[in-house]
Order: structure tokens, then sequence, then C-alpha cells
């Protein structure tokens, strides 16, 4: 694999790691800041309390450790090049879930509050797009379909 792409995968994953490990230091700080941020809807109110029964903890703390291993561990199988693709469409899709819900700035005054929230929601983009990427190197990078002949035997490209 490129080494390049290594390191950058690496430096991509390193706030997803440490954002997990802090909140899974500060379950109820989490929980308090996801619950500040989510509704849950009326309907799923029996779906919730179940859940809550059967754990024995309030959703909200459900929801910061669920939160909190998904940054945690799909970083580190990202870094470490395991199921790497898988990891990247499941960090994408909770970026984006979370950018939604945590940095509004479309519902916030003019001000600095809302520039700062949006480039929050920026920074969230941009690691969408690397999320992206990530997500579709292909499996075997250093075969391209130009680099076959027609028996599918590994050809010499010479370059242009």
């Amino acid at each position: 694999m490129n080494v390049l792409f290594a390191l950058g995968r690496i430096a991509l994953v390193v706030i997803f790691i440490i954002s997990g490990a802090q909140k899974l230091m500060d379950i109820a700080g989490t929980a308090d800041e996801i619950q500040s941020k989510l509704v849950i809807p009326p309907a799923l109110t029996d779906v919730t309390s179940q859940i809550e029964a059967t754990v024995g903890m309030p959703i909200w703390q459900i929801l910061a450790i669920v939160v909190a291993v998904i940054e945690l561990v799909g970083g580190l199988l990202i870094a470490f090049n395991i199921l790497m693709r898988t990891m990247a469409v499941i960090l994408l899709i909770f970026v984006a879930v979370a950018a939604f819900y945590t940095h509004d700035f479309w519902n916030l005054p003019g001000g600095p509050d809302r520039i700062n929230s949006m480039n929050q929601a920026l920074k969230d983009l941009s690691a969408m797009g690397a999320l992206l990427m990530v997500a579709a190197w292909p499996r075997r990078a250093s075969v391209s379909a130009g680099s076959l002949n027609e028996r599918g035997m590994h050809q010499r490209v010479e370059p242009l």
C-alpha cells in the first residue's frame, strides 16, 4: 500500500480516536451533550424504554457509549487497515449525522457563534470527503484497469 496514503489515513483518524477516547472517559458529559442536541421521537419511546430496562441505564448514556465506540474503534480499524472501507462508510454516516445535529449554523443568528458552527460543519464536510476517498480506495491499488491485458494478465504500462 502506498506509504503516503497510509500516513494520510492515520492522520485522518487521529481525531476520531482521541474524540472517542475522551467520550468514553466522560460518558455523563457526552450523554448530556447528546441529550441537549437530539430529540427522540415520541413514536420511539416504547423502544427506548425497553432498551433502558434491558441495559439498565438511560438511553442517553447508551448512545454516548455507542458514539464513543464507533469513533474509537472505527478510527483504530482504519488506522490499522482492518475493514478500512466499511469503517470509512460507517464513520462517514456518523459524521454526517453528528454534523447535522451539532453544527446547525443555519438556526443561529449572525455573529461569532454562527461562524464558529459553520467552520465546524465545514471541517466535518472535509472529513466526510476524506472518508469517502478512503472508502473508494481500490482493494488492489497497485493494479489498475489499464495494467491488465485482454487475458487479464499484468503488463508493463509505460507513462505517456
